[in-house]
């Protein structure tokens, strides 16, 4: 009996199309993560060719099909499709391991054609294999780039999964497609949420050492430290990007971070590993040519300490809380740096014990969100659900021991130089007291949702005691006498 023509074999491609998320960058990025030294082999596997440098990295990289992005809207048709019996075809340039596990899990496919280690079936030669099982105006074909137009050249109709009007519109220019899944452009707020602009606040801790010296009126130092700030603030874009992209199997098992721009694939990988460089050049190029030498190096030792932190000391239990707390100090250093303040003891110590607890805070509402899952390990570090009881006890014994570092401070010989009535800041140690017991409190009820500095940030009762220290320290203060 010969087929009817509505029931051409239908060849989909994966990597942006059926998946919003690339195969090819998924795996790179997994293996580098557990693998870093691989980077020194890409170059040679690239030069024996696209497909043995796929095999290579598909034989190191195993990736949890399960988690990926895939286009829903596209899935639903597809799924429509195969239950009234049409042949579906799994055509993409991926590693044909990939394909059959994707293939395996969705229970959709009769078939898989992928690249292996003899060819990388990408293009032409996607398109000549094609024409080679079904013939030429034998099949119908779902793509998403410039590269699948070879196919849908040979393809009787062509159905389009973009973001992109343009695109589609050069597509029915040349083609007859059928069908068309337009998804929502990569916005500003994207990217300002892949950026993770609002974590910038973290960075404001740079201009503290400024106030607590009563320069901030000292309009070239408050320059510098802005300037400062600034550096800071891509520096760290920098390191989340590329945290975000190499968390990407995590942050898709967890209900909040799964909604993140590159673990969603709302924006390409590929953004991400251009991004990520740049805004690498941007800061440092901007310290060298602004900041001074001290606060340059200051920078550099951050970024080591955060891509250590992002590579493997995240996954270490308790030593994941004491990098984050001397990230948090290293934000302190760089205000001293950039302005030529010199170190405080009582400022670094108190920032230590703080910023220990507050990553402590960070840890156990993960957890607790965990346990309230179901769920007993954290995926990607150390810790377990019945760890809770510990974590409460070390955040709450760091949270007071950095307000017992604020009283003995008062009663120092540095803050006689900078305060009239140093007494009067002893007010402020209830309040600091009550600060960090209600955070604690509000932790342990689950009700923690944000990175705890965030919290604070968008916190009505953090601003009123923030604000009332603030007055208690201008009610004490007099002019530094230098």
């Amino acid at each position: 009996m010969q087929e009817r023509k509505t029931d051409l074999p239908l060849c989909v491609d994966l990597d942006g199309t059926l998946i919003r998320s690339d195969l090819l960058i998924e795996s790179l990025l997994v293996m580098l993560k557990r693998q870093p030294w691989t980077l020194l082999l890409l170059p040679w596997w690239l030069l024996k060719g696209k497909a043995y440098f796929k095999q290579e990295i598909a034989l190191r990289a195993e990736i949890d099909v399960a988690t990926l992005p895939y286009h829903q809207d596209l899935l639903g048709w597809l799924r429509q499709e195969h239950g009234r019996g049409r042949q579906l075809v799994l055509a993409t340039a991926s590693h044909e391991r990939y394909a059959q596990a994707v293939a395996a899990h969705l229970g959709l496919f009769h078939a898989v054609e992928a690249t292996h280690d003899a060819l990388n079936l990408e293009g032409r030669h996607k398109a000549r294999v094609l024409v080679e099982r079904h013939g030429a105006q034998g099949f119908d074909y779902v793509g998403n780039s410039h590269a699948d137009h070879p196919v849908w050249a040979q393809a009787r109709q062509a159905i389009v999964v973009s973001p992109s009007q343009n695109f589609l519109r050069s597509v029915e220019a040349r083609h007859t497609v059928s069908h068309s899944y337009i998804g929502p452009a990569t916005t500003v707020k994207m990217w300002a949420k892949a950026l993770r602009v609002h974590q910038w606040l973290k960075n404001a801790l740079i201009f503290v050492p400024l106030a607590l010296a009563h320069q901030i009126t000292d309009v070239h130092a408050l320059l510098l430290t802005s300037l400062a700030f600034l550096c800071f603030s891509l520096c760290a874009s920098s390191v989340y990007v590329l945290n975000d992209l190499l968390d990407l199997e995590s942050d898709r098992q967890h209900p909040r971070k799964s909604k993140r721009p590159w673990a969603s694939g709302q924006i390409p990988l590929i953004y991400g590993l251009m991004s990520t460089p740049l805004l690498l050049i941007m800061a440092f190029g901007l310290a060298l040519a602004l900041m001074p030498l001290l606060y340059v190096g200051v920078l550099v030792l951050y970024y080591l300490m955060t891509l250590s932190y992002s590579v493997w000391l995240k996954s270490r239990i308790m030593v994941d809380v004491i990098m984050l707390a001397a990230l948090y100090t290293m934000r302190l250093l760089a205000g001293m740096a950039a302005t030529h303040i010199a170190p405080s003891f009582w400022l670094l110590a108190f920032s230590l014990f703080i910023f220990f607890s507050l990553a402590l805070v960070k840890r156990y509402s993960e957890l607790y969100q965990l346990r309230q899952r179901g769920q007993l390990t954290t995926h990607g570090r150390g810790y377990h659900v019945e760890d809770l009881v510990m974590l409460l006890s070390f955040g709450v014994a760091s949270g007071f021991i950095a307000v017992l570092v604020f009283a003995l401070y008062i009663n120092s010989s540095e803050v006689q130089k900078l305060y009239a009535e140093p007494r009067i800041l002893w007010l402020a140690t209830p309040l600091l007291l009550y600060w960090i017991s209600r955070v604690w409190v509000i932790t342990h009820r689950g009700l923690m949702h944000d990175d705890p500095v965030v919290f604070a940030a968008k916190d009505k009762n953090s601003w009123v005691i923030a604000m009332g220290i603030v007055i208690l320290m201008q009610m004490a203060s007099i002019s530094a006498s230098h």
